[in-house]
């Protein structure tokens, strides 16, 4: 199976803010729908534009695309 990074972005002077608030609140569903997770975290990509990501298998990644709206999706590799 496959490992997915599904991905938010945030931009402006609060991105970095933003993105580990949202963190917060993606293990928070996570737990709740009992899905396993290999890594949530934040990545700054620049001043002004940081990213929130979840790394999961591949089976959970409809879910949390039709649950959550992610802005983007990738391979994970660490």
């Amino acid at each position: 199976m496959r490992t997915l990074k599904l991905i938010w972005d945030f931009k402006g002077p609060a991105a970095q803010k933003t993105a580990e608030h949202h963190v917060i609140h993606l293990k928070e569903y996570l737990a709740i729908e009992s899905i396993p997770f290999l890594k949530a975290a934040t990545e700054l990509l620049s001043e002004m534009h940081s990213t929130a990501y979840v790394a999961v298998d591949e089976a959970y990644m409809k879910k949390i695309r039709d649950d959550l709206k992610p802005h983007r999706g990738q391979l994970y590799t660490e």
